[in-house]
């Protein structure tokens, strides 16, 4: 299996993801930064993908206009959730599936 699979199925980390490391790729997103990404920021973006099925298949201009869109309120609980589906690493990939945090679309 390539290392870029392997990274794609097993994105644990050895330390859990801080909260402020998911608001900084967040913040690059929403100022429309498209390449670029550590390998770190790389991994948030997937977890953001799996935990959000409405950004599954956006470009990351569209996932930053998505998460512009966003409240507050709705930005706190979509880092919660991406932290909680890094932690969990394989286990996340049976929520891919589920509705998007919001159930709305932002854009």
């Amino acid at each position: 299996m390539g290392k870029m699979m392997k990274n794609a199925l097993d994105f644990r980390q050895e330390a859990p993801v801080s909260e402020m490391a998911i608001v900084d790729t967040f913040t690059k997103l929403i100022f429309g930064e498209v390449e670029g990404f550590s390998s770190s920021e790389k991994l948030i973006i997937h977890a953001f993908r799996l935990v959000d099925s409405s950004v599954a298949l956006d470009s990351h201009k569209d996932m930053g206009q998505y998460l512009r869109a966003l409240g507050v309120r709705e930005l706190i609980q979509l880092v919660t959730e991406v932290q909680a589906c890094m932690a969990d690493g394989l286990q996340a990939i049976s929520r891919a599936g589920k509705a998007s945090v919001l159930d709305r679309r932002a854009h």
